[in-house]
């Protein structure tokens, strides 16, 4: 079956220009099976974020402090003072892709699940509850304190709804037109019961009437406001991502109460009204003091690793909201350029690769692919409306990509896309010897595209019997691999014999077939002395394989 998966942020989907395809041909005897060899050293080059980009954060009945992750896919709860965590929710307790949590009068839980469209909770017992399905984009959640429940819709629509918490009632809309792009985001109610949210894309601050859906500015000039929440003293508190800025806001002034880093999602008040903010650019969870300073309560840094590349002595990975670089002989992290949803420069890019002084950025949530020059911070190119790209290179010239939503791989111009090859799903990409190769996650195979700087007329099967093969880089005449479903980093020869070199934590599923299905590409690098650099997106770390020749 092919694959057709469409990244969720697809505003277009019109096919651009297409040029004749081929389909591949059927894949031959299995190749060699792997033999296992034992690496020289297999080392954690670099450790990021505990937390998979810490999006919405809320204090329990009895102040244990949950954090929602999307990406993780699951819900952890932690100790507010010492930052250890007590449980994580994840699929088992039917948790899946969950962007902000709120509690109900009865001690339920309730999320929303940004990608599925999905709001639910777990009772007090365990048990859980389906209150609604909206669509993609359901993002901010709040219950009042007479036990009515609200959402609303951000990045994937722009709607506000009452839904029932027992989902037995239709959603009521209470408003469907707060965009550009996004409704509101992080909600809270103020003491004159309305309920306020930022507009992400507006800088302003709004209340509603809830029953009666009036709309009223509390403030505006914010570059990029996330969340609003009141103190139990009734002041109005609102986190700017733009800036990574926490203010207090009366009717007329602003105060600057705390500064962090650009990429902020939201924020909370315990019991005694101390202030905790979430990243989802870091996956850090800070705690602001009286003073302004910052407790760090979990630790930032990677959060979506994904793609890998070698660029000027540096390894570079593709963080999906930050671009970040290390230092290979210390894995210390030298560079991050962060990237705020919807208005960055670099966009959300889950993979990347060198081509000559500049990165190819690679991303499905935009479903876009650009091409950036680190040292001047320009976007030189940039290929929009694409279908789930996730990967690309220049070869001989010509910028190609990798789509999952279309089965195919393409090339990009100034003319638009043009249809190259179909294959069950092409995904990563590499050269070796002046040859072009594709690994294909679906059928478990490489694929040769290209010859000596050409294109062959039909893709050419070289290797089979691969596990959901997604990074590929050369090491001398041989390719190495990594498989996205095992974890397994493996040397393959053009003839297909496969060694396995390491293991590394395998990846994450995707939450539904809107997502190409590694969600975060599983990348792999190697140096000139064929050092072996691969992220694990589920551990958060960056691994160094010296493997034996």
């Amino acid at each position: 079956m092919r694959i057709k998966h469409l990244g969720p942020l697809a505003v277009v989907l019109a096919t651009m220009g297409c040029g004749a395809t081929q389909d591949p041909p059927a894949p031959s005897a299995p190749s060699t099976p792997s033999t296992p060899s034992t690496p020289s050293t297999l080392t954690v080059l670099a450790t990021g974020a505990n937390i998979a980009g810490a999006n919405g954060i809320i204090f329990s009945p009895d102040n244990q402090l949950y954090a929602a992750s999307v990406i993780g896919s699951n819900i952890t709860i932690m100790d507010p003072d010492s930052g250890a965590i007590l449980r994580q929710l994840g699929a088992s307790d039917g948790v899946s892709g969950p962007d902000d949590i709120d509690f109900a009068p009865d001690g339920s839980f309730y999320w929303t699940s940004i990608l599925t469209g999905e709001v639910a909770g777990l009772t007090p017992n365990g048990e859980l509850i389906q209150a609604a399905n909206l669509g993609a984009g359901v993002n901010p959640i709040t219950f009042s304190d007479d036990g009515r429940l609200f959402v609303a819709q951000c990045f994937f629509g722009t709607g506000l709804f009452e839904v029932d918490p027992k989902g037995v009632i239709a959603p009521r809309s209470i408003s469907d037109d707060l965009g550009p792009n996004c409704g509101l985001n992080g909600m809270d109610w103020g003491p004159d019961g309305r309920l306020y949210g930022p507009r992400w894309f507006t800088g302003e601050i709004v209340s509603f009437d809830v029953d009666t859906r009036e709309m009223r500015l509390e403030a505006a000039g914010y570059k990029t406001p996330a969340a609003v929440k009141f103190s139990s003293q009734g002041e109005l508190f609102v986190l700017d991502t733009g800036t990574g800025e926490v203010y207090k806001q009366t009717a007329q002034v602003r105060t600057l109460i705390a500064t962090l880093t650009p990429g902020l999602d939201n924020f909370a008040f315990d019991q005694n009204d101390r202030l905790y903010v979430s990243s989802f650019v870091d996956g850090f969870i800070k705690r602001v003091e009286p003073d302004g300073s910052l407790t760090t309560i979990q630790p930032g840094g990677m959060s979506h690793p994904g793609g890998v590349a070698l660029l000027d002595g540096q390894i570079v990975v593709a963080d999906l909201h930050a671009i970040r670089f290390f230092d290979p002989a210390t894995g210390v992290e030298t560079r991050v350029n962060r990237n705020v949803l919807g208005v960055g420069k670099v966009g959300g890019a889950l993979n990347l690769a060198a081509d000559g002084s500049n990165l190819i950025l690679v991303s499905w949530v935009d479903n876009d692919v650009r091409v950036w020059n680190p040292a001047s911070g320009e976007i030189l190119e940039r290929y929009s409306n694409l279908k789930a790209p996730v990967a690309a290179i220049r070869y001989a010239g010509q910028l190609l990509a990798t789509e999952h939503g279309t089965s195919r791989v393409i090339a990009l111009g100034t003319d638009g896309v043009t249809s190259l090859f179909d294959l069950p799903a092409p995904t990563g990409l590499a050269i070796l010897q002046d040859g072009l190769y594709v690994t294909d996650r679906e059928s478990g195979s490489i694929y040769q595209l290209g010859e000596a700087g050409e294109l062959l007329t039909a893709p050419k099967l070289v290797v089979s019997g691969l596990t959901t093969p997604e990074g590929i880089a050369a090491r001398g005449n041989d390719f190495v691999i990594i498989e996205g479903a095992t974890g397994q980093i493996k040397q393959v020869s053009l003839d297909g014999a496969q060694t396995l070199l390491g293991t590394i934590p395998a990846g994450n599923p995707a939450p539904s077939s809107a997502q190409p299905p590694s969600m975060i590409f599983n990348g792999i690098a190697v140096n000139a002395s064929g050092t072996i650099y691969a992220p694990s997106e589920t551990s958060r770390k960056l691994y160094q394989l010296k493997a034996s020749d």
